[in-house]
């Protein structure tokens, strides 16, 4: 797994905050994902949005998402471990179906 500090596909590679920030979006975050060949191109696991505010730096934003991540990674952390979420031969992601659902 890894984390990436933008919403995926948004803004692959380095530089993610200042990325959005030039974009003028209105919205980033964090995405956990599995890994893939290409970069930052691995099935998403778990994403947690984080508004970007008109006073944002890279640095303001960047502590925000870091906060996010925190908080994320855990959470798919627990999916995969817990076997609700895997990655599938074909390189997506399978969820666990709920038999009482």
């Amino acid at each position: 797994m890894n984390i990436h500090p933008s919403l995926l596909p948004s803004f692959k590679g380095v530089n993610a905050q200042k990325q959005a920030l030039q974009a003028g979006v209105r919205v980033s975050g964090c995405t956990v994902h599995f890994v893939a060949e290409e970069v930052d191109a691995g099935a998403i696991i778990v994403q947690e949005a984080v508004p970007v505010l008109s006073s944002d730096s890279e640095e303001s934003l960047c502590d925000r998402i870091r906060e996010a991540e925190h908080r994320a990674f855990p959470v798919a952390l627990d999916l995969v471990a817990s076997g609700t979420v895997k990655l599938g031969e074909d390189g997506h992601i399978v969820w666990k179906s709920n038999p009482q659902s």
